[in-house]
């Protein structure tokens, strides 16, 4: 009984959360601030790689849904609940993380962006430590050429989920606040210590845009010292580079 339990869980997590999370959607208020930059790019034709922090990723389904964006999902276990909730509200998926199948969410995410899709990276997942930033996206944005937009999410009332990332959940008629950030580039040939300056300057970016709408987490929720998890050592961008997929653009598959 226990195991059949356990096979039914994730059907019915999965099918909760889809109606549950629609019928939360249909009663939010969104105010977006700060996209004429993304707006330019819309119009270019030119995809971006979204990147904001874990725990403002529920918001943040219902801001972008349907808009042609995959994210990177984690292969850890609680992977497979997002995988499938993500994709009800119109997202593309890549499976991998910086602590297991990072080369292969890097080749997905490559694809993705051949194919004229959108990516969405959270920089401190997917187990933390929270609000610190390492370099998985930064080496996206390197091997794609796209540039790294930050988004800032805060919410006027919301729960914050007992977790390692303080999970924003919005409640039923609260107003969802966006704040989007100035596009960056990481040249395929940037050094590391220029490698190491784009990740400095996105992670204050993305504290300074959440900070802009109000989302401020709670004392603890932010471990050790600001700076990129990965300072210091910006060559582990090139190694996997040069290890894992040809740039964007070139036409040989993966």
């Amino acid at each position: 009984m226990r195991a059949r339990f356990k096979r039914i869980l994730p059907t019915v997590v999965d099918v909760a959360g889809r109606y549950g999370l629609g019928a939360l959607f249909h009663t939010l208020r969104v105010q977006s601030t700060g996209r004429e930059d993304l707006r330019k790019l819309e119009e270019a034709g030119t995809p971006v790689i979204f990147v904001f922090w874990h725990g403002q990723l529920l918001p943040l389904i219902h801001v972008h849904r349907h808009d042609g964006v995959t994210v990177l999902v984690s292969e850890h276990r609680d992977g497979e609940l997002v995988t499938g909730l993500i994709h009800h509200f119109g997202f593309g998926t890549v499976r991998g993380s910086s602590t297991r199948g990072a080369v292969r969410g890097l080749k997905g995410l490559i694809r993705a962006a051949r194919s004229g899709r959108s990516l969405a990276i959270t920089p401190d997942g997917p187990q933390g430590p929270n609000r610190r930033l390492k370099l998985g996206a930064l080496t996206a944005a390197r091997m794609t050429g796209l540039p790294l937009l930050p988004i800032g999410v805060g919410v006027s009332s919301a729960w914050r989920a007992r977790s390692w990332d303080g999970l924003l959940v919005p409640k039923p008629f609260s107003t969802v606040r966006v704040a989007y950030g100035r596009p960056s580039f990481v040249s395929r040939d940037a050094s590391p210590e220029e490698v190491d300056g784009v990740a400095a300057s996105l992670e204050r970016e993305l504290l300074d845009l959440s900070a802009l709408v109000g989302d401020t987490p709670a004392p603890g929720h932010i471990e050790g010292s600001t700076g990129p998890v990965d300072g210091g050592r910006a060559q582990l961008v090139s190694e996997v580079s040069s290890a894992s997929s040809p740039p964007f653009g070139d036409p040989r598959p993966l």
